[in-house]
């Protein structure tokens, strides 16, 4: 593949054409992008349709080579038969670049127009996103999602990349990510993948100056692609998250029919991904949960956690998990727990368990955590806390957040909180994540936090 690696104008275009917008329904996929790009977007768009006319007001070209502007980016939602054609006229009239939403390819039997739309890409240097997919999710410069914005949640802006295949998994990755207050910078579903594919999607993010994570759903690699993926992937500075479909025979069978991949030998495909500097998940909850806590310490080294709730049982199923999870609850020392008792208030003084986890029972006050969170961030046996807060405890403020993000700041320690999700506590929530504190909601959750930053090393390899 000799496509460009640099593919900013895809992703950041300053001039966008839409090609099949309808002139008679509004909710056609590309009366939808069109519509969305004009009015939310700084990028200049542009519609077509062989009728021509105009729509909301505005002109509609007859073909984009009509348009007298140059236009940077190509969206193309048509009938699959007309997608060669549309892409020469791309090319003849100089875009960077195009993404195809529309379906009826290699996933319907199609592998002929598919083909034809990879010789043309290769032929010019025209690199193609699609066919078949959602594509390019990156504001304030575009969104070529066929999804009406007030159908979606607003998305936040942060540093969390994602490349799905499949465009529905690809938005719920999103929308999970942004209620948990994690930030998106760029998205793209690559569909039946033709030309781009998610490697040359990793070699253009590991560039990108605004991702420092990348999530990324996979179903299958075009034939002599998975190993350099695998090689783009233990070149990659930035910690990588992958969420694999295709593991059994059904599954395989449902990725051949969706997007035309090749699942692959699972087991063979695991064993290889253990070996590099990815890290592999096997649920939504779990990729959710690594890229918000990597987003929030991209390049922490942990070890030796210290768990810190007022709940005994709470801390014996997080003890469980990072057992299980190979994560190291060092015991504290006896003169360390005299020590600590006795900056605890006097009501709990005779019945907190220091030993690790930390119970200071749900008689604690806000300062009872504060005072414990700082005295073991500092001991040198402990290189993260793991805070399960239970905000319907009555000495819990939601003032703690904030102030447990001050000790954080000074000693520069990762941690991880648990609060349960529930709307009367979302202020309790806000104040961690507010102040760069990743959040989970359930212990499960935390202790994938722990595990996704234990002894992480993007240099050297994960373990």
């Amino acid at each position: 593949m000799t496509l460009p690696s640099n593919l900013n104008k895809l992703f950041k275009p300053k001039s966008l054409a839409v090609i099949g917008v309808s002139l008679s329904n509004p909710f056609n996929p590309a009366n939808v992008i069109y519509n969305k790009n004009r009015l939310r977007f700084s990028t200049k768009t542009y519609c077509v349709n062989p009728k021509g006319g105009s729509i909301y007001g505005q002109k509609m070209y007859t073909s984009i080579s009509q348009i007298p502007d140059k236009i940077a980016l190509a969206v193309i939602s048509t009938k699959a038969d007309f997608v060669p054609n549309i892409l020469l006229e791309c090319v003849a009239k100089g875009v960077s670049g195009a993404v195809v939403i529309s379906g009826g390819f290699n996933e319907s039997g199609r592998e002929d127009l598919e083909e034809k739309i990879r010789e043309i890409s290769l032929k010019n240097n025209f690199p193609v996103v699609g066919p078949n997919c959602l594509g390019i999710f990156s504001p304030p410069h575009a969104d070529t999602f066929f999804l009406p914005s007030e159908r979606l949640i607003t998305i936040k802006n942060g540093n969390v990349s994602l490349i799905s295949q499949s465009g529905g998994i690809l938005v719920d990755m999103m929308i999970k990510l942004t209620q948990e207050g994690v930030g998106i910078s760029k998205a793209v579903s690559v569909g039946n993948k033709a030309v781009l594919d998610e490697t040359a999607m990793l070699q253009y993010l590991k560039k990108d100056p605004e991702t420092e994570v990348i999530g990324i759903y996979l179903e299958g690699f075009r034939a002599q692609r998975g190993r350099v993926f695998i090689n783009e992937v233990n070149s990659s500075e930035k910690p990588i998250v992958i969420i694999k479909s295709g593991k059994t025979p059904g599954g395989s069978r449902a990725v051949s029919s969706h997007t035309a991949a090749i699942a692959g030998d699972y087991r063979t495909f695991s064993e290889i991904v253990k070996a590099s500097k990815c890290f592999e998940v096997t649920n939504e909850s779990e990729l959710v949960s690594y890229c918000e806590v990597l987003s929030a310490y991209p390049k922490a080294r942990v070890q030796k956690t210290c768990i810190i709730t007022a709940s005994g049982g709470h801390g014996a199923i997080a003890s469980d998990g990072c057992y299980n999870a190979g994560i190291d609850i060092p015991a504290v020392p006896d003169e360390d727990q005299k020590e600590l008792a006795q900056r605890l208030n006097d009501g709990i003084k005779p019945i907190a368990s220091l030993s690790n986890p930390i119970d200071l029972t749900g008689s604690a006050l806000d300062e009872d955590f504060i005072v414990t969170v700082e005295f073991f961030i500092k001991k040198k046996y402990i290189d993260c806390i793991m805070l399960l807060l239970l905000p319907y405890l009555p000495g819990i403020t939601s003032d703690i957040g904030a102030r447990i993000a001050e000790v954080v700041g000074i000693y520069k320690k990762p941690i991880v909180a648990y609060i349960p999700h529930v709307d009367k506590y979302g202020i309790f929530i806000e104040g961690f994540e507010n102040n760069g504190i990743p959040v989970a909601h359930s212990v499960e959750g935390a202790v994938y936090m722990a595990a996704a930053i234990k002894g992480a090393d993007f240099e050297t390899g994960r373990h």
